[in-house]
C-alpha cells in the first residue's frame, strides 16, 4: 500500500493477477511515491546595494527621476522638431529631418520611460520573496479589507505615496509623452477645413450612376441577381485623379449593392421607395471604427465587418444586431433611370464611418 503524503490516505497499487506473472503487485505502480520531492524552500535573501548603503539608494532615486525627466524633454523634441522642421510637397530632404528629429525625440522619451521604470522597480521598490496562493474568485470580508491593507503596504513599499520627485515626474513623462501623437494626427487634417464637414456629405449625388468598383462600369437593375453582391462607386469617381483625391472620396463613397426577394425585406414606411425591386445599397464603411464591411452571407442576408465581428442585418436596413458598432450601416438611396441603370437619389441622409464623428 502506498500512503497520500497529502492526505495521509493509503492507495492501493494496481493488481496485477491477471497479468500472467504470478506476482501479487506489479512494481512501480504505487499511484504517490513515499520518497516525493520536498518543497526546498526560498534561497537565502540577498540584499541589494540600495537596501544597505543610503546613498546608493539617493542615487537611484536621482537616476530614476532624471529618466522621467528625459522623457519629457523627448517628448517636448517631438513636438518642436514637427513644428519648425516641417515636410515640404516634392522635398524629400525635408522628410528626411522631419522622420529622423520627430523619431529620435519619441525613441528618446519612451526608451527614458521605459527605463526609468524598470530601474525603479529593480533598485527602489521593495524586494521580498513571497507566495501568492490562489483563492475564490469573490474573498471574505477579512480577505477584502487585507486587499486594501496590501494596496496601502505596496504604495508603501515602493514609496509612490513618498517619493514624490518619482512621483511628479513620472505623472509629468506620462503625460508628456502622448502629445506628440496629439500633434502629429492633427496635422493629417486639411488646412482650413473641419473634418466633421468633410464626412458630412460624399460623392453622392442625385442622378449618379451606381458603378463596379473598380473599373466605373455602370450597373443595370437587370445585372443584379437575387444573392449577389456588388461594390460599388459613384461612375464619375473613376475620372478622378489619385493626386485628386480619388482614395480619399472613394473612402468615404464605397458602397455595397445587394439584391434579395422584395418579400423579405422589412422597410420603414419613410424608406420604401429607397430601394428598387429588392436591390437595396448600404455605405461599406462600418460605424464601428470605419473598417471595411465586404462579407455578405446569402442566406441569412447579414454582412460582416472581419476587423471586430460586427454584424448588420440587410433585410432589416442593416441594423446591428452583433458586435460593437453603435448604429446601423447608413442606407443610400436608389432609383432606376430611363435606360435601366440603377442611380442614386441623392447623397447619404446621415455621417458615414464611425459613430464618434456625430459628437460633434
Amino acid at each position: 500500500m502506498a500512503q497520500d503524503g497529502n492526505s495521509g490516505t493509503d492507495i492501493a497499487a494496481a493488481d496485477s493477477s491477471n497479468t500472467g506473472h504470478g506476482t501479487e503487485h506489479a512494481v512501480g505502480t504505487a499511484v504517490v511515491a513515499r520518497d516525493a520531492v520536498q518543497n526546498p524552500g526560498f534561497p537565502p535573501h540577498r540584499h541589494r546595494v540600495t537596501d544597505l548603503d543610503p546613498k546608493k539608494e539617493k542615487n537611484a532615486e536621482r537616476t530614476v527621476y532624471t529618466l522621467f525627466y528625459l522623457s519629457i524633454v523627448g517628448s517636448v523634441w517631438a513636438i518642436a522638431a514637427y513644428m519648425a522642421f516641417p515636410i515640404v510637397p516634392e522635398d524629400i530632404e525635408s522628410v528626411r529631418i522631419n522622420n529622423l528629429l520627430i523619431g529620435l525625440g519619441l525613441a528618446l522619451a519612451l526608451l527614458a520611460l521605459g527605463i526609468g521604470a524598470v530601474h525603479w522597480g529593480k533598485a527602489l521598490m521593495h524586494d521580498e520573496e513571497g507566495i501568492d496562493l490562489r483563492h475564490p474568485v469573490r474573498g471574505t470580508e477579512d480577505t477584502r479589507a487585507r486587499a486594501v491593507e496590501i494596496f496601502d503596504e505596496a504604495n508603501q513599499e515602493s514609496g509612490f505615496g513618498r517619493r514624490s520627485l518619482i512621483r511628479n515626474s513620472l505623472i509629468g513623462a506620462l503625460i508628456a509623452f502622448p502629445l506628440p501623437a496629439v500633434v502629429l494626427f492633427r496635422g493629417l487634417a486639411p488646412e482650413g477645413q473641419n473634418p466633421v464637414d468633410l464626412l458630412k456629405h460624399t460623392m453622392w449625388e442625385a442622378g449618379d450612376k451606381l458603378a463596379r468598383d473598380p473599373s466605373g462600369l455602370p450597373i443595370k437593375a437587370s445585372d443584379v441577381t437575387i444573392g449577389s453582391v456588388f461594390h460599388v462607386i459613384p461612375e464619375k469617381l473613376a475620372g478622378v485623379g489619385h493626386s485628386e483625391g480619388y482614395l480619399e472620396e472613394k473612402a468615404k463613397a464605397i458602397v455595397l449593392l445587394m439584391r434579395l426577394k422584395p418579400e423579405d425585406l422589412v422597410e420603414d414606411e419613410d424608406k420604401k421607395d429607397w430601394s428598387y425591386d429588392g436591390i437595396v445599397a448600404y455605405s461599406k464603411v462600418c460605424t464601428h471604427v470605419g473598417c471595411p464591411v465586404a462579407l455578405y452571407e446569402q442566406q441569412t442576408h447579414h454582412l460582416l465587418c472581419p476587423c471586430h465581428q460586427s454584424q448588420f442585418d440587410v433585410t432589416n436596413h442593416c441594423a446591428v444586431i452583433f458586435g460593437p458598432a453603435a448604429r446601423p450601416l447608413p442606407q443610400l438611396p436608389i432609383a432606376i433611370d430611363d435606360e435601366g441603370y440603377l442611380i442614386a437619389q441623392s447623397d447619404f441622409r446621415e455621417p458615414v464611418g464611425p459613430s464618434f464623428w456625430e459628437r460633434h
